[in-house]
This record gives structure tokens, sequence and C-alpha cells, in this order.
């Protein structure tokens, strides 16, 4: 008897099908780094991977991290977080890890090559945006800025502003044209 593909029962446990539904990379954001966007305008955007201790991966899934001070720097091909405050894992012993130590991020050796030639460009630099889980991996969202001046920052802030109010004008007329 023929039976359409479509009916057909798939094989696999339930295992195999929460792995599928999170091949989407299902992002857990444990700390954004909300100053780096308003001081600088970001250029590129790159995801990197983080090497921690494991009482520092704890901390982090405890969401007690900061990352206003944070800067990334690219030493002999290799790049580093710098001033990360992973705060210490409250359940550690002895082998707790220093709060701001610096860490290793792993990229491509071109992304690195790229980043460390732009970076040394003047008024460029590398900065942390987000720290988050990604399929159980604890990963960085590092961005390639370049530093706003005063009055961009004031400019940035009045579209915002503009923005919004465009938005409530125009929501506040539709509910004028519903009403009436």
């Amino acid at each position: 008897m023929y039976v359409p593909k479509e009916s057909q029962p798939k094989q696999g446990g339930g295992a195999a099908k929460a792995r599928d539904g999170e091949k989407g990379g299902k992002r857990k954001i444990v700390a954004q780094n909300k100053k780096a966007r308003h001081d600088y305008a970001i250029i590129d955007t790159y995801e990197a991977g983080l090497v921690l201790m494991g009482t520092e991966v704890k901390s982090l899934r405890e969401g007690r991290t900061s990352l206003t001070d944070g800067f990334v720097q690219i030493d002999g091909g290799e790049a580093w977080l710098h001033n990360a405050h992973i705060p210490e894992y409250h359940q550690g012993s002895w082998t707790n890890h220093s709060a701001r130590r610096k860490r290793k991020l792993l990229l491509h050796r071109e992304e690195i090559a790229k980043l460390e030639s732009k970076s040394q460009e003047t008024g460029h630099t590398i900065v942390p945006l987000a720290i988050y889980f990604k399929d159980g991996r604890a990963k960085a969202e590092i961005a390639l800025a370049r530093g706003k001046k005063e009055y961009d920052k004031r400019q940035t802030l009045r579209e915002q502003q503009d923005r919004r109010e465009a938005a409530r004008a125009i929501a506040a007329a539709k509910r004028r044209q519903r009403g009436a």
C-alpha cells in the first residue's frame, strides 16, 4: 500500500524536533550596552563566541552582567574583550573567576584582520553591544563603531523624538477615525 510522504510518521524522537526548532538561533539576551548605541555610530556588527570559565557561564545565566565600560582590542591576531563586568558566581569556591578579566573572542581570521585594519583608522573603535546565549553557547555581539560628536547625539535624539511624535499623531488620527 502506498502512503504519501506527508502522512508518513517522521523518524526521530522529541529531541530531534527540539534541535530543529533551535536551529533558527533563539537568542536569550543577558546584557546590552545601550550607552554604546548612543555614543557611537555603528558601522558594522559581528557575532563572536566567548571563551569563558564555568563560573562565568553560571554567573551569566543569572543575568548580572555589565558592558558599559567594555571594549575590544586586537592583540597578536586575537580579539580580546576588556572591562566587561561578569560578577563572581555567588556559589563558586576557590575556582571563581575575577570579575573584570580579559576574555578571548572567537572570530574568523578574516574578520579579525578586517576589524584590526578598520579600528586603526582615526575615530574608529570596537565596542561590545550585547552578550547573549544562542543554542546554549555564550556569544557577544561586537560592532565596529565611530565616535559621535555631541551635536550628532543631539541630532539622533531629535530624530527619535520626531518619529515618536509622528507615530502618536498617526495613532490619534486613526482613533478619531474609528470613533467617528
